[in-house]
């Protein structure tokens, strides 16, 4: 008898491959070429006075030290809610895993305006810690709260299906050979959740770098202290300065590109360790 064929719910390879590349071309590789393409008609002298001008680097430094250290954060504290929220049964769970969301749903103006209403001088936070000497308000380390809060949701939501997979008999069988919580939690359990927490990193991560609306009502916007790389990117448009704004576009776009591959290529390295 011959070898039956399994039909697919899609059309063949080749069809959905050109689909794919097509619309993948459409939406995000045509408009990323042609803001390279700007990039290098500029000139070197004139792309590196703006793109690699102090200010701009300023900017950079805080755009993406920034995003990766929210991104850090909410790594730890993203994976300890997702953890309550798949291991724990208690009253107003559901309340929780729907405020997760919140970010998503929130506008990132109204997330900007509530934050500086939190954390001013003058608010119900900023209040406590100003006595302390701890200002965050129109400070790097309120962008950074400010990426946290819109940075959660995607290590939570990463790593909790993952954690609802892998069940609780993998921690009972390694009780039951005598480890300890501490290398139940490393040997076991992180492993299999590290892909998609990192997944969940580098998605925080990029949404982090270029977030605007929740950051300029909280960053102050100072060059040199805390001004952010997009709203400098809005600065050069509203000076009709396009090449300028694209140059900084495109500056971000490779350091991007280059810490998600980064990441990217981690994740690979990690699964096929783990498969050894």
């Amino acid at each position: 008898m011959g070898r039956s064929t399994r039909r697919s719910a899609l059309p063949g390879f080749g069809l959905t491959m050109g689909m794919t590349i097509l619309w993948l071309g459409l939406v995000v590789l045509i408009p990323l070429s042609a803001l390279v393409i700007r990039a290098a008609g500029m000139g070197w002298d004139a792309f590196a006075e703006v793109g690699l001008s102090p200010r701009a680097l300023a900017a950079y430094r805080l755009s993406f030290g920034a995003a990766l250290a929210a991104a850090a954060v909410n790594s730890v504290f993203g994976l300890l809610i997702a953890w309550i929220l798949v291991r724990y049964e208690f009253p107003g769970k559901k309340l929780i895993d729907a405020a997760v969301d919140l970010p998503f749903a929130l506008p990132t103006a109204v997330a900007g305006i509530a934050l500086v209403a939190l954390y001013s001088d003058n608010g119900w936070v900023g209040s406590l810690l100003a006595p302390l000497g701890i200002k965050v308000a129109y400070t790097p380390l309120g962008v950074t709260i400010a990426l946290v809060f819109i940075g959660l949701p995607f290590i939570v939501r990463s790593v909790q299906p993952v954690l609802a997979d892998l069940g609780r008999d993998v921690e009972e069988a390694a009780a039951t050979l005598g480890a300890t919580r501490a290398q139940t939690f490393h040997r076991v359990i992180l492993p299999a959740i590290a892909p998609a927490l990192l997944t969940g990193f580098a998605l925080a991560f990029a949404r982090g770098v270029g977030e605007y609306g929740s950051i300029i009502f909280i960053a102050g916007n100072a060059p040199f202290k805390s001004e952010i790389a997009p709203l400098l990117i809005i600065t050069q448009l509203e000076q009709f300065d396009y090449d300028g704004a694209t140059a900084i576009a495109c500056v971000m776009l490779v350091l991007s590109f280059a810490l998600l591959l980064f990441v990217n290529l981690l994740q690979a390295w990690r699964a096929k360790r783990g498969t050894r």
